[in-house]
């Protein structure tokens, strides 16, 4: 078995309408969105079934939260996963519309 040794990162795609979360280079998940006018419907997260239950997709809510709220936008948490972080994480609750 080999050890994981970089840390995970977030990038933004814009383009594509989604957040990646990247090991090593390698794309282990991601947050896909819309936007429909102020506000960022977060419609789905998903994460390599290999490395599931390691905090990652809480990586991901956690980046599009935060980049939600920088950008001065509401969410709409589609998503059961962000709706469940965002329930687990009330410092977001003034996000959710």
């Amino acid at each position: 078995m080999t050890q994981e040794t970089h840390e995970p990162v977030v990038e933004h795609d814009e383009a594509g309408h989604r957040y990646v979360l990247r090991i090593d280079g390698q794309e282990a998940g991601e947050l896909g969105y819309a936007v429909d006018g102020d506000r960022v419907v977060l419609e789905h997260t998903v994460v390599d079934p290999a490395r599931r239950e390691k905090g990652l997709g809480s990586r991901l809510a956690a980046y599009a939260l935060d980049d939600a709220r920088s950008a001065g936008r509401r969410v709409v948490p589609q998503c059961p996963f962000v709706r469940a972080y965002v329930d687990e994480h009330p410092r977001y609750a003034d996000l959710v519309d």
